[in-house]
């Protein structure tokens, strides 16, 4: 025992308990720059082998929207299944003044013209799309040991394409688009809760309109590649060109 600066009496660490940290904190030193010291698995080692059916050129077909569709319909069949809880989730990236920025949307439309989502017009990715509409896209669907990655440029999809929409969509939704100025910065959480508050009393028994600072965007594809995993790191990577009115595909290194 030993009297602590206040006077009070406190417990010494045991020769044992002393060792045994600088051991820990030795190891932890150890650890390649940039690791963190902290108590986690070790990444080095995590990783999965991958397996799947071969994608080949042979079979895949000459639209890549057709091995979309064809992929879409398996991914909505392992959310079926419990594996994969969002099909229709896509990271959407855009970049303005050299800074990019990223972030999951849910896909509602995929046709011959494009990827199709909606949002608050004045968040940030609607205000960078606004200066630069080229995006990537990206889907992941790691259960399926599948990727999907899209590059283009955006378009803003019709009022009366927005309004259709956005009439299917709950009602509490609904009301949340109103609520929320997305992207901006607010005080607290009880001042959004306030102003969902203030739109449920605003739209109490009538339908919901769509606001007018929200609604879809269509991203035109000008390259679209399918990844599929393989062992030993050697993925099928085929990647689909827009030329003209058609397309090219071409296979890449893993």
């Amino acid at each position: 025992m030993c009297t602590g600066a206040s006077g009070g009496v406190v417990s010494s660490a045991s020769d044992d308990e002393v060792g045994g940290f600088h051991a820990r904190l030795r190891e932890q030193l150890q650890k390649p720059e940039g690791a963190r010291l902290t108590d986690m698995p070790e990444l080095y080692g995590e990783r999965l082998d991958y397996q799947g059916d071969h994608l080949l050129e042979s079979t895949a077909p000459a639209d890549p929207f057709a091995l979309f569709d064809s992929w879409l319909a398996d991914a909505f069949l392992a959310k079926e299944q419990g594996v994969l809880p969002e099909p229709t989730a896509m990271v959407v990236a855009t970049c303005v003044d050299d800074q990019p920025s990223a972030r999951t949307v849910l896909l509602k439309n995929v046709s011959d013209d494009g990827f199709t989502f909606f949002t608050n017009y004045n968040s940030r990715k609607g205000s960078e799309l606004s200066r630069n509409r080229r995006v990537a896209l990206h889907f992941g669907w790691y259960p399926l040991h599948r990727q999907v990655r899209a590059e283009g440029i955006t378009q803003l999809v019709s009022r009366a394409e927005s309004e259709a929409y956005f009439a299917t969509r709950p009602r509490d939704s609904q009301l949340g688009a109103w609520a929320s100025e997305q992207s901006s910065t607010i005080a607290s959480l009880e001042e959004l809760t306030n102003a969902y508050a203030e739109a449920e009393r605003r739209f109490d028994g009538v339908a919901v309109p769509c606001p007018e600072d929200w609604g879809g965007y269509r991203v035109i594809p000008s390259t679209i590649e399918f990844w599929q995993g393989q062992p030993s790191r050697m993925h099928d990577r085929l990647v689909y060109r827009r030329a003209g009115l058609g397309w090219t595909r071409t296979r890449l290194a893993p």
